[in-house]
């Protein structure tokens, strides 16, 4: 996988907003909470990188490695099996079929062995129907791509319409690495392999996406800690918390330097969208 670096997904933005739909408040919430996850992948990646700079650059399609830390999900927790795969020498025809009956975009393409040796999609059928329809030819010299996507709708088999080779992670990696590379990758979908390259699994998206959102009562719990933390007892037992899809309200009395610090503290916790606070001072 290649060095990817300034990847950065904080929002800072806390001024007045116009008035936004019902449900876009909540929409906009999850994103920048599987934002702030995925950044926070990026950068101990980089971390890792800057710390061993004579280690060799990874190939960009080789699995995410393992190695998760206590307590984060991993892609093992959240994967679907048994994957739906199709055989390297399926017909596209056929492939067409098991698409629509998996209701998927994009399916790995395995050999004999069962190994991940691509990806074929909708996109690639489309693409050989459309040339076909059109009779189109290739371009002069420079053309290159349009060559390629010509010669690939001649293909009648998997093997011939895929993409190779495959971006694919292990069962192992952390959900927030396997986030990051499917954003990168901007992919809806990663077949997941073993270190052999067997298929074992397949990883949706938006199945990252929930794993990477701690609910509420997480975030009220961290908050509560951090309260306990950062004000004297006094001001604690004065401080109410509540988080409503990741935005923590703080009310109660307590002078302005004390609310002024946890205010601070609050905001970086992880999954946190907005800090609201409504506390008085004394």
């Amino acid at each position: 996988m290649e060095r990817h670096e300034n990847f950065s997904a904080r929002s800072e933005a806390r001024g007045d907003e116009p008035a936004r739909p019902p449900g876009e408040t909540a929409r906009r919430g999850l994103l920048l909470r599987y934002l702030g996850a995925v950044a926070e992948a990026a950068a101990r990646h980089r971390d890792e990188v800057e710390r061993a700079p004579s280690a060799p650059a990874a190939p960009r399609r080789e699995p995410v490695r393992e190695g998760p830390g206590p307590g984060r999900p991993t892609v093992r927790e959240v994967m679907d099996v048994p994957a739906a795969h199709v055989r390297a020498d399926l017909p596209y025809r056929d492939i067409a079929r098991v698409l629509a009956d998996e209701q998927a975009g994009t399916l790995p393409v395995v050999d004999a062995e069962d190994q991940v040796v691509g990806v074929v999609s909708e996109s690639d059928l489309l693409a050989k129907v459309a040339f076909e329809a059109s009779g189109h030819r290739p371009g002069s010299i420079g053309r290159l791509r349009e060559r390629r996507l010509h010669g690939k709708a001649h293909g009648e088999t998997a093997a011939d319409l895929m993409t190779s080779p495959a971006i694919t992670v292990l069962p192992g990696a952390t959900v927030a690495e396997a986030a990051w590379l499917a954003a990168l990758s901007r992919l809806k979908r990663m077949p997941v392999t073993d270190h052999s390259g067997r298929l074992v699994g397949v990883v949706r998206r938006d199945a990252l996406l929930q794993a990477l959102l701690r609910d509420d009562a997480g975030i009220r719990s961290e908050v509560e800690t951090t309260v306990a933390a950062c004000c004297p007892p006094a001001d604690r037992k004065a401080v109410r918390v509540t988080v409503r899809d990741g935005v923590v309200e703080l009310t109660g009395r307590m002078p302005a330097a004390t609310a002024a610090r946890l205010l601070a503290e609050v905001e970086k916790i992880t999954d946190v969208v907005e800090v609201k606070n409504l506390t008085t001072a004394d």
